[in-house]
């Protein structure tokens, strides 16, 4: 029940900016041991150890830390039902993201500038140079991703192991956003986070895929979308990025994917979809709404089995 009251809570308000919330103090925390890392480690080979006992330490601490507060206050009811639902709560962010892609969409209107800056905010590659239709794509390409990441995921994990397991989840999440960049910077602190990412993600990756498609029958076209889903499945750098965002790319009959810059480097990618249709604009509100049919499928199969 404290999870679907979550879900409810995210719908009504989302992510106030102004509300004290775990992930920005997980981001405080990893940023404080990158720098202390740096400073210490003379060698990459130390860094990339350092690295890997920042996520042993921090998957430790995003566990313990609600679990206990939980289990301390397990003999309060109505205390612990309230702490638990504001736990679960702030992992999902579906209003969050959904609010993040429509300030795109809306600043499209009001030229590319802005636009480029807004992107900015929820993308990892250059944004100064895109054109109208490759902040597009990046936005869908984004949220898609992230349907997966900041949605799906974190509710699998609340599902199986509760508040706890979903902030180590998210803990892994924030660790890979900060640090699991493949450039000169992060090469070898960034390795084991972006592992561990990998591994977190493998599953709910693949199940999220599944869900976009389920939950878009009889509104896109889900058969294509699982078929783009297991054909273009490889055509990613990350093991599992390519599963949501094959699915959207086969249900709204685009292409997402290729090259971009990230830090003022190229980085070749293969595409993903086929190019039925040229990116539309509206394929931003598209994929968000791909995104909560997502999320409403896996929330009705949860009610079904539990």
């Amino acid at each position: 029940m404290d999870l679907l009251i979550a879900l409810v809570i995210d719908m009504l308000i989302g992510d106030p900016y102004s509300f004290p919330h775990p992930v920005r103090l997980m981001g405080k925390l990893i940023e404080y041991e990158e720098k202390t890392a740096r400073k210490i480690a003379r060698k990459d080979k130390e860094l990339k150890i350092f690295g890997g006992l920042i996520v042993l330490v921090n998957i430790l601490i995003a566990f313990v830390i609600p679990y206990f507060i939980l289990r301390l206050i397990s003999k309060y009811a109505l205390f612990y039902h309230v702490v638990n639902t504001y736990f679960l709560y702030t992992c999902i962010s579906a209003v969050c993201l959904h609010r993040e892609a429509m300030k795109i969409y809306d600043s499209l209107s009001k030229g590319l500038e802005e636009a480029r800056y807004k992107l900015s905010f929820i993308v990892g590659r250059d944004t100064g140079n895109l054109s109208e239709k490759e902040i597009i794509r990046a936005t869908v390409e984004t949220v898609a991703e992230n349907t997966s990441d900041g949605v799906i995921a974190p509710l699998l994990y609340a599902m199986i192991g509760g508040a706890p397991l979903a902030f180590a989840y998210k803990m892994v999440n924030t660790m890979d956003s900060m640090l699991g960049y493949m450039n000169e910077k992060y090469r070898h602190i960034g390795f084991f986070p972006a592992k561990t990412d990998d591994l977190f993600n493998f599953l709910p990756s693949r199940v999220t895929g599944v869900l976009m498609c389920l939950g878009s029958a009889f509104r896109f076209d889900m058969l294509r979308g699982l078929k783009i889903m297991i054909r273009d499945r490889k055509n990613h750098k990350s093991p599992n990025c390519a599963y949501p965002e094959g699915a959207t790319a086969g249900l709204l009959g685009v292409q997402l994917g290729g090259d971009n810059f990230y830090f003022g480097q190229l980085v070749s990618k293969p595409t993903i979809g086929d190019k039925i249709r040229p990116l539309e604009k509206a394929d931003i509100k598209r994929a968000v709404e791909i995104m909560y049919r997502a999320e409403i499928v896996l929330t009705i199969l949860y009610l079904f089995l539990r």
